[in-house]
């Protein structure tokens, strides 16, 4: 797992071999905006350690959708350290185990990378704490605005911090080589009207589960990927 510093003394991204999560930090308290891989929880914590802080400061970890290559470690953080797991109520039943993941809807040149996702270690059933819904503002960040981002999965969401400009895009956008409309949709059309109310909110930072961060010109650069068809 590699350790990138996104904004100095607040905002770190994890990159794990399929997929990224991000540690927020509002002093000595923590964030952490997905979870990994599961089997990820002991060099989550190694990182956060190194960066002077204390997992047992974990207060949240907000999952952007259902699949495991973000709920992994989940379950395991929160048991060690008390933290609140967070999802949309139309995910969180397949979190919890409750439900099978939906299937996406796959174009032909997804299906390696679709393959190639499945090998990542299957998260566990993992508890949710809070199901959260469009428009609540969760106590972080300034003031962290849920944004229902459905398409990719039925419950995906964004996490948009104003007071911060800083934008948690989760799968809906992808960052890869460029920025475009992220892969492994169960409803492309209804992504694409999500990753229009996404650019719509203009951040100066964006940050997507796959992908490097947006920290110049992301406003602009968001706006002019959301209107390719």
């Amino acid at each position: 797992m590699d350790l990138v510093e996104v904004l100095p003394q607040q905002l770190h991204m994890f990159r794990f071999p399929i997929g990224q999560a991000y540690l927020w930090r509002d002093g000595e308290a923590l964030t952490l905006i997905d979870a990994g891989q599961a089997g990820s929880a002991a060099a989550i914590e190694e990182a956060v350690r190194s960066l002077g802080l204390s997992p047992e400061r974990l207060e949240r970890i907000v999952l952007t959708h259902c699949h495991r290559d973000h709920v992994g470690a989940a379950e395991e953080l929160a048991g060690r350290w008390g933290a609140q797991v967070l999802a949309h109520r139309l995910d969180a039943p397949v979190v919890r185990g409750e439900l099978p993941v939906p299937e996406p809807d796959l174009l032909d040149w997804e299906l390696p990378l679709y393959a190639h996702g499945l090998t990542a270690l299957q998260a566990p059933p993992t508890r949710v704490d809070r199901e959260v819904e469009d428009g609540e503002v969760l106590p972080f960040g300034g003031g962290a605005v849920v944004v229902h981002a459905p398409g990719h999965t039925p419950g995906s969401i964004g996490i948009h911090l104003p007071r911060h400009g800083v934008l948690f895009a989760g799968d809906c956008i992808a960052g890869v080589g460029r920025v475009m409309l992220g892969v492994f949709n169960v409803d492309r059309a209804q992504a694409r009207t999500s990753f229009r109310r996404l650019a719509a909110l203009s951040p100066s930072v964006a940050c997507f589960g796959h992908g490097d961060p947006l920290t110049e010109a992301a406003a602009a650069t968001l706006h002019a990927a959301a209107a390719i068809p």
